[in-house]
């Protein structure tokens, strides 16, 4: 009685068994995640299986990196896409923008559920920032690493891309912006840092995981509650071209001199990050220099050398005096990026300001 209503005829007839197949085949077919490597030490080589932290990044092409770990076609069937083959340090905005632009076509195919992304650590949490930024999308894309080769001992990569799988291929990561997947933890990409550089840990945030996979299940704790993805207002179909407006960050520190500041100026930067002591803090005989430099139209935002806090606006300097923009909780990499992004649709410092509180 329950086929009753079923059509056509043909349908009716078949037997009860091949009719449950059917009607369950969406709950049972595997989720199609797509793994895109740009190399990095989760593809690295090292000499011998002590060398842990001296080896060659980026040498083991994507095939070989999901036949080594096969227990991820347990969780999904995996494509390999290979964008690059390079040691994250040299990533430059071209290449954030083209990588950008690859995720974004993968995430409109109907056949991709997921997105994994095998990258270096060096500047990992960059370019996990600038995607949660930029592609539009509610499905996972989760950035993964390794703090050692796969030729060492105790290598971490391997079980780091499986859990990267897990989370890519479950329906409870979406809509959670970009993750990164290291060390059983699951992060958020807005808030992650490399805390450590030559231990597996090495990833964290201050305010905490979203989530941890533990044997092949994702648990989560909490929610982002910024804006991403599809929340945000910067879109990389809309960004033309292969840069971004210029924008450079000078580390602070005692005994600083106005040098670093005139010289990125001198190069064409649009705004210059201040990546102050404390409370993003200016010394006192650098406030003319900033306030010269800002007369000029360049933009000036006070970020923190200090890895966990946020720098508060009118706290320290006059921001509103000066026409200065605070970095909310953004480190000085990701400072960077979000300025460069909002540069290609405003210059007003109010905008900025409202766009690092949002974001």
């Amino acid at each position: 009685m329950i086929f009753k209503s079923i059509k056509p005829t043909w349908l009716r007839a078949l037997p009860l068994t091949l009719m449950l197949s059917l009607s369950s085949f969406s709950a049972w077919a595997k989720p199609h995640v797509v793994l895109v490597a740009t190399g990095g030490t989760i593809a690295g080589a090292g000499a011998s299986a002590t060398n842990s932290a001296t080896y060659q990044a980026a040498k083991v092409p994507v095939d070989d990196l999901i036949n080594a770990v096969p227990q991820m076609k347990d969780i999904a069937d995996v494509e390999g896409v290979q964008a690059f083959q390079m040691a994250s340090e040299s990533f430059t905005d071209k290449e954030l923008l083209s990588l950008a632009r690859q995720v974004s076509a993968l995430v409109k195919r109907d056949d991709v559920n997921g997105i994994v992304i095998t990258h270096g650590t060096d500047t990992l949490e960059e370019t996990a920032f600038f995607l949660n930024l930029v592609v539009h999308t509610n499905k996972p894309i989760v950035v993964v690493g390794s703090m050692r080769p796969s030729t060492a001992l105790s290598a971490d990569g391997a079980l780091n891309l499986y859990d990267a799988v897990v989370v890519a291929a479950g329906k409870d990561s979406a809509g959670k912006g970009v993750l990164v997947a290291m060390n059983d933890e699951i992060q958020s990409g807005r808030d992650v840092s490399k805390r450590i550089n030559i231990r597996t840990n090495a990833f964290a945030s201050q305010w905490g995981a979203l989530g941890m996979v533990v044997e092949g299940k994702s648990y989560w704790f909490r929610q982002p509650v910024k804006r991403h993805t599809g929340q945000s207002e910067f879109n990389i179909d809309d960004i033309k071209g292969d840069a971004l407006p210029l924008v450079q960050i000078v580390y602070g520190s005692d005994s600083m001199i106005a040098a670093p500041y005139l010289a990125v100026a001198d190069a064409g930067a649009k705004a210059i990050i201040h990546a102050g002591t404390g409370n993003g803090s200016v010394a006192g005989y650098l406030v003319d220099t900033l306030k010269k430099l800002r007369s000029q139209g360049i933009l000036i935002v006070r970020s923190s050398r200090v890895p966990d806090g946020f720098v508060l606006r009118n706290a320290e300097q006059p921001d509103d005096k000066y026409d200065w923009v605070v970095a909310h909780d953004f480190n000085p990499q990701k400072a960077r990026l979000l300025t460069s992004l909002a540069l290609t649709k405003t210059s007003d410092t109010k905008e900025l300001q409202r766009i690092f509180w949002e974001y």
